[in-house]
């Protein structure tokens, strides 16, 4: 009888992973601050002196503008703390094991999805 060993990748595997993953977090944060920035900078734009005319179509161009860099900034954070979440599963050795079939995720899919928990084949079923 064969020992059913727990697959997963080896250490030298995961020690890449976790180089990609901390430089992927590392320009997130860059862009994150990106992001904010331009948002703080929307509360300056140069209007006060221009026509009223002109100034209220622009604050409704700026509301919307800080509602999408808002949505941004979210969508950022989250993508932040997805790849945390990831640099864990590296340090507990569950890296790159789908949550639903238990196989590996296959090397290419986690360098373009260094966060993902789900194989092709599982993200498939859920459609």
């Amino acid at each position: 009888m064969s020992k059913d060993v727990n697959i997963r990748y080896s250490d030298s595997d995961l020690a890449e992973f976790k180089k990609l993953i901390n430089e992927k977090i590392d320009k997130a944060r860059h862009d994150l601050e990106l992001i904010k920035s331009a948002y703080m900078n929307d509360h300056n734009n140069g209007t006060e002196d221009t026509s009223p005319t002109f100034k209220a179509f622009d604050e409704g161009s700026t509301v919307m503008s800080k509602e999408s860099n808002s949505q941004l900034a979210l969508r950022q954070e989250k993508f932040i703390r997805d790849l945390k979440t990831a640099l864990i599963r590296i340090e507990n050795k569950t890296y790159g094991i789908c949550r639903v079939t238990g196989k590996l995720i296959s090397k290419d899919r986690l360098k373009l999805v260094p966060h993902a928990t789900l194989s092709i084949e599982a993200k498939n079923l859920q459609k």
